[in-house]
């Protein structure tokens, strides 16, 4: 009887399950993304409240700094953030309200959790949270728990998900047991 050698066949789905994947690659892919615009639709539930509200719009990504949220449904609303920056508007009254997100260290710390994972910066986001990965490239999920007692008072985890260098989901756990979930897609045009 004679044996038949085993010759191994290179995969390279296997090599992806062999081979570690980290934050930092993670953060190298996503800083290569210099704009971007999506759509959204965010999920907000609260105890108090039977059914979640709903909000869409579009998001708008200049790196490395520059973030605009537009909601659409259910009223209008924008939010932009450059660099230490933040200008609201709600309404169709025009009135803006702008903050110096250094005045605001728990909702900096907030922003930065959006912010930073879009611009990879890895740095940053140690500065304000503990963060974790699970997955690889075609499928990931950052973990993000703060470091500063004021913002852990307000959101407990921040999960986002996504696939290569695209971000899908922004999921928030607050303290009180409410939650949002922002679902994203990106615009191709």
């Amino acid at each position: 009887m004679s044996v038949v050698p085993v010759i191994p066949v290179y995969s390279a789905e296997i090599e992806q399950q062999v081979t570690p994947w980290t934050v930092r690659e993670l953060m190298h892919n996503l800083a290569q993304v210099k704009h971007s615009k999506a759509t959204f639709v965010e999920r907000k539930h609260f105890s108090m409240l039977k059914e979640p509200l709903v909000f869409a719009g579009t998001l708008l990504y200049t790196a490395p700094g520059k973030l605009e949220k537009y909601t659409l449904v259910p009223k209008p609303e924008s939010i932009l953030l450059d660099q230490d920056k933040l200008t609201m508007q709600s309404g169709d009254n025009g009135k803006q309200r702008v903050v110096s997100l250094r005045e605001y260290p728990a909702i900096w710390a907030f922003v930065e959790s959006i912010r930073s994972t879009l611009a990879g910066d890895l740095e940053t986001l140690n500065r304000f949270y503990k963060v974790s990965m699970e997955g690889r490239g075609g499928k990931w999920r950052l973990i993000l728990l703060p470091l500063d007692p004021k913002m852990r008072d307000m959101v407990v985890e921040i999960r986002i998900a996504g696939s290569n260098e695209q971000i899908n989901t922004i999921e928030v756990m607050e303290a009180g047991g409410d939650h949002s979930m922002m679902e994203i897609t990106k615009d191709d045009s």
